[in-house]
């Protein structure tokens, strides 16, 4: 196994742990802010995650536009988090 391979194993790990923790916080916490912060950091997770394994299309797609996924999904979740908390602030 290389560095990398072990390094995404371990990263996946801690994705499903954080979705599953906020998940079952979710469920208990439903409604007010809460459970909207909770709906936030669950997206957010969940795109920089889709952004971190895209790298299993490498054989199938160019690297230049596996970079651009990356990025789209990176920016896409950390917008979502800014415009949400701007949201949760306001209110």
């Amino acid at each position: 196994m290389t560095a990398q391979t072990i390094i995404s194993i371990f990263t996946l790990v801690i994705y499903l742990i954080i979705i599953f923790v906020f998940n079952k916080g979710r469920v208990k916490y439903a409604g007010g802010k809460v459970g909207k912060v909770i709906n936030l950091i669950l997206v957010t997770v969940s795109l920089l995650s889709v952004a971190d394994y895209v790298v299993i299309l490498n054989p199938f797609v160019d690297e230049e536009v596996l970079d651009i996924i990356r990025a789209l999904f990176r920016a896409a979740a950390l917008s979502f988090l800014a415009y949400g908390g701007g949201k949760l602030s306001d209110s």
